[in-house]
């Protein structure tokens, strides 16, 4: 049987090529359990946003592949999504594209006494995110990065 992180490869290779033929790009894949449920949840964007029928075009072709390769052996419920306004910070380009932008991050191990900081992201060069909240800015090695995500200002 397949573990979670195997899925969730076996899924980025199914869609790889049709995101980049059609321009979309992939946030992020989940297979997780809630309850007594399996749910499969893609994550894609597109320059511009993406709508409710670009989510139904992805989820028309994942399910055909998925039909055809069956890697799945549970039930499961498909869902295919936009990344929100409070999208996840993944991937090395996603915090180079974030930069300048209002962040939420908690990291693994106290740093200055905190694990939550939430601030405008300056930089970030792979090893290393500095994070200005207030008069303050902070350096959090990429190490100890729990989750990172955008964060709306009200």
């Amino acid at each position: 049987m397949a573990t979670q992180e195997q899925i969730k490869s076996i899924i980025e290779d199914m869609l790889k090529q049709y995101f980049e033929d059609n321009g979309f790009e992939l946030v992020d894949v989940e297979y997780v359990k809630e309850g007594s449920n399996w749910f499969l949840r893609v994550y894609a964007d597109k320059e511009g946003g993406i709508d409710i029928d670009d989510c139904g075009r992805i989820s028309e072709f994942l399910s055909g592949k998925l039909d055809e390769k069956d890697p799945i052996p549970d039930a499961y419920f498909l869902e295919v999504s936009s990344p929100g306004a409070e999208r996840p910070l993944k991937k090395p380009q996603d915090f180079y594209k974030a930069v300048n932008s209002h962040v939420f991050v908690t990291t693994y191990e106290p740093i200055d006494g905190a694990k939550e900081f939430e601030g405008r992201l300056l930089s970030y060069d792979e090893e290393t995110l500095v994070i200005e909240f207030g008069k303050k800015k902070v350096s959090v090695p990429a190490a100890k990065l729990a989750s990172a995500r955008l964060a709306i200002v009200f």
